[in-house]
């Protein structure tokens, strides 16, 4: 059964699209079945995995909202053992629409049970808010990645955030539970990113991940072209982050894959 994972954080522009498409990418690269799940109206994983808005037929909105088989939605992505369930526009609306469903918060959660025996991972990529799709996505999740950018305004917000979480272990998911702070647009030569850095590690210690994602123009430029980095250039100093930070998580979770001639030496 898959470990859910969403990355939020009512921030924008810290990094939750990028890790949710290469964290995919490098799980799968390391031959994990993983699914991404967009759950932001702005698709930008949907366009950043390669697929074109205009010929995504059915989506996550139509799973969410006319209760379609998550199944017919699924796209198979670039790489092999990489899954797309993509957004569309329609979700900015889909909020109203659940407002009268009977355990609205828990609809996300009922369309991935009816997948998840499918992969090793489901990585959920929340729009930058609070809103009721996040609610959902915490409550159909097994834990959360919270990026967080090495710049001035990095800590703001993240208390309401935390409380959102605690309300959410409380009241409709008690097992959910923080699986690290992501450091991103990490920049060493910057006294700022330094700080930042301490001051995150200070506050939250082992909750932050020892990867960093460092500033990266081919991480920038990889999106525009439809594919993870690992894909537009596996050498770069991005792709290099994301696959430490999947092995990091992997070990975390004790979900290391032994090689077989290992196995067999011992």
């Amino acid at each position: 059964m898959a470990k859910i994972i969403a990355l939020a954080n009512q921030k924008g522009g810290v990094g939750k699209t990028t890790t949710a498409i290469n964290l995919a990418a490098s799980l799968a690269v390391l031959e994990y079945n993983v699914l991404v799940i967009d759950a932001d109206p702005q698709a930008n994983a949907t366009s950043g995995l390669g697929y074109d808005l205009r010929e995504v037929e059915t989506s996550i909105y139509e799973c969410i909202v006319d209760g379609a088989d998550p199944q017919t939605a699924i796209q198979k992505g670039e790489i092999e053992h990489l899954y797309l369930l993509p957004s569309h526009i329609d979700l900015v609306g889909a909020e109203i629409e659940m407002l009268n469903m009977p355990d609205r918060e828990k609809v996300l959660k009922g369309v991935i049970n009816k997948i998840q025996d499918q992969f090793d991972f489901v990585l959920i990529d929340c729009s930058p808010s609070l809103g009721l799709i996040t609610v959902n996505a915490l409550t159909a999740a097994d834990s959360i990645i919270i990026p967080v950018q090495c710049e001035y305004f990095a800590l703001e917000g993240l208390g309401k955030l935390l409380n959102t979480i605690k309300i959410i272990q409380n009241r409709l998911n008690p097992d959910l539970e923080i699986e690290g702070f992501l450091l991103t647009m990490y920049d060493s030569r910057l006294r700022l990113s330094n700080q930042v850095v301490e001051e995150v590690q200070k506050h939250f210690q082992d909750m932050v991940f020892e990867t960093l994602i460092t500033r990266n123009i081919k991480l920038s430029e990889a999106p525009s072209y439809g594919k993870a980095v690992v894909m537009y250039d596996a050498s770069s100093k991005g792709a290099m982050n994301y696959l430490n930070l999947a092995r990091e998580l992997l070990q975390k979770n004790n979900m290391t894959k032994i090689d077989s001639k290992k196995k067999s030496a011992k």
